[in-house]
């Protein structure tokens, strides 16, 4: 039995000019708020050195490299939050929630640490204001949510009669986030299923390549999104030499669609054929396929075509998936023979993940 759960964003248009006030507040506030942290913190190095983890040696830092520390006691964050509320005529949570955004910012910004982030302080340029639950009063009979903007003052958002309203028919709301003209809302459902069978994925730069003992091995062939990808680069490549922002604004989004819907009936197909099943994929972080130190220019650009973490996520929507490292992979299974075996997994290491 595995515990699947299942999030789907849906968007409300709204059109009320306190909404765009809010966010100008909340912006102008958040910026404030990632200044003081960054200002407050504390950088101290860390050296190379080499742990024993699982018997083995491993190098957990390979080389030199300062390391911020964020402020995070209490007494910081009560003068950070008594510093906010000057001036804030807005309910006292909504501080609380750029607080909390603010803390989301520093950590992604310490990506640098790997390389995945420059060096400079975090700049706010999205509008956008995250709603707390506290702020929120959800009345599932009315299909309505109503958020506190200033105390004794509400903005009431209703998902009733919407398109999307039967697929969410008893599922939970969560924080939602506010744009100028529309409220991006969350909705929350889990729910316990039976696993009968498993299946493990190897994803290639053209193929998604599986086995489950029910059927053997399996190959998904993703050379048309491969293609896609192709065409709409040299389109691209077109615009932007010619100095045409529109037009290559509009391949951008053509091609985002039609990845999407392809991806999605690819999900479909792997949902329908492989029914009730837990599916294993390699946690590939793509950041690190595409770096510049790891890979020559060609095989960072075919590396990036392929939106594997896109695939995974869609398909978690729907089924289990299990994510294991692809160094647990390397190991041959001992349960198949020389011609069962596959050569890039062992079988056996993923169905034990997927089990645990």
């Amino acid at each position: 039995m595995k515990t699947l759960e299942q999030v789907r964003m849906y968007s409300v248009s709204v059109s009320d000019p306190r909404v765009g006030e809010l966010i100008s507040w909340y912006l102008r506030a958040l910026q404030r708020a990632v200044d003081i942290v960054w200002e407050s913190m504390e950088w101290r190095y860390v050296f190379p050195r080499v742990e024993r983890r699982g018997g083995k040696l491993r190098v957990t830092a390979p080389y030199k490299v300062k390391v911020p520390e964020l402020p995070k006691d209490g007494s910081f964050k009560k003068r950070l939050r008594d510093e906010l509320l000057r001036n804030c005529s807005y309910a006292k949570h909504w501080v609380d929630a750029v607080i909390r955004t603010a803390y989301s910012v520093m950590e992604s910004w310490r990506r640098y640490i790997k390389e995945r982030a420059r060096k400079v302080k975090p700049r706010v340029r999205r509008r956008f204001a995250k709603c707390k639950v506290t702020l929120m009063r959800v009345d599932y009979g009315r299909k309505t949510i109503r958020v506190t903007l200033k105390p004794g003052e509400y903005l009431e958002v209703s998902w009733a009669g919407k398109w999307f309203t039967r697929r969410v028919k008893g599922w939970r709301v969560g924080e939602v986030v506010l744009k100028d003209d529309r409220v991006l809302t969350p909705f929350k459902s889990t729910k316990v299923v039976e696993v009968k069978s498993i299946i493990a994925w190897d994803s290639n730069e053209l193929s998604l390549d599986g086995f489950t003992p029910s059927i053997g091995f399996v190959k998904v062939n993703l050379k048309p999104l491969q293609s896609v990808k192709i065409v709409y680069e040299r389109k691209k490549t077109v615009a932007q030499s010619r100095n045409k922002r529109e037009i290559y604004e509009k391949y951008v989004k053509r091609e985002r669609n039609r990845e999407k819907d392809y991806v999605n009936k690819l999900v479909k197909g792997l949902v329908a054929l492989f029914l009730d099943a837990a599916h294993v994929f390699e946690d590939l972080e793509k950041e690190d396929l595409v770096r510049r130190r790891r890979a020559p220019k060609t095989r960072r650009k075919r590396n990036a075509r392929t939106p594997w973490k896109l695939i995974r996520r869609k398909l978690s929507e729907k089924v289990p998936v299990v994510r294991v490292s692809p160094k647990t992979l390397l190991e041959p299974a001992h349960d198949a023979g020389p011609s069962q075996r596959p050569k890039w997994a062992g079988y056996s290491s993923a169905r034990s993940a997927a089990s645990n």
